[in-house]
């Protein structure tokens, strides 16, 4: 169903934790998908945890997003905490921030603990802004 599957997508390449994307072949040109990745991306980044003042992404709280050939979007996130004050409605706010996107078909946003967040998911620049080094 998907053609398109980033796992355990990280902000930054040098992350600790961070994998090679696992891409299968897909309808969409290279070039259009690598640019509504993008755009998937930039839309991401615009959500915010109330309580951390870095952007969900770069927290490294997405873990796969999933584009089809009809460009249906799949992710799979997690918070930072599981009881999290927000957990009912950042799901949401990554789904409208997703739908926003030119050309984009039905976004479905998953809810996942496995595997845990830690810190060492987040990005050189979410470590800065926290004054994490």
């Amino acid at each position: 169903m998907n053609d398109t599957v980033s796992d355990n997508v990280t902000p930054a390449e040098d992350a600790p934790s961070a994998t090679a994307p696992n891409i299968q072949a897909s309808a969409i040109p290279p070039e259009e998908l690598d640019a509504l990745t993008d755009d998937l991306i930039g839309a991401i980044k615009t959500v915010y945890d109330p309580e951390i003042p870095v952007d969900i992404y770069e927290l490294g709280l997405i873990y796969k997003i999933d584009v089809s050939d009809d460009r249906d979007i799949e992710v799979d996130m997690t918070l930072t905490a599981p009881g999290c004050p927000v957990a009912g409605e950042m799901p949401q706010w990554v789904s409208d921030a997703i739908s926003s996107v030119d050309g984009v078909g039905d976004v479905k946003v998953n809810l996942v603990f496995d595997p845990p967040w830690t810190p060492e998911r987040m990005s050189d620049e979410a470590k800065v802004a926290l004054n994490m080094f």
